[in-house]
């Protein structure tokens, strides 16, 4: 069964940053453009960030400057860096190939409060 695995997430003060990491056991990340997403509190989803096969990254307008999208695909894993975090990043982030519309791991929890 496919597998992907969202870390990385907690509690931070506003100002502050996280490292969120995807994995699989089933999924061979650098043949897919992969996409992190999040879910706030009463919001929906959105595609916060992602990053082609060929390393093409976008990023949505909340977040330009202050998140980064990498991949190594050695390791079979994507990363979203979150610098300078604000409150309204609160959420649930998600990490899947953009392709995959009808899959959602657990996902991984971010908080950002003082």
């Amino acid at each position: 069964q496919v597998q992907i695995v969202e870390s990385g997430g907690g509690l931070v003060q506003p100002g502050g940053s996280l490292r969120l990491s995807c994995t699989s056991n089933g999924v061979t990340f650098r043949l897919f453009t992969m996409g992190w997403y999040r879910q706030g509190p009463g919001k929906q989803r959105e595609l916060v960030a992602s990053i082609s096969d060929s390393e093409i990254k976008n990023y949505a307008d909340s977040v330009k400057g202050r998140f980064t999208i990498s991949r190594d695909n050695a390791k079979n894993t994507v990363y979203l860096q979150m610098n300078n975090l604000e409150p309204e990043d609160t959420a649930v982030y998600y990490c899947k190939p953009t392709t995959y519309t009808n899959y959602w791991g657990q996902g991984t929890q971010v908080t950002v409060s003082s």
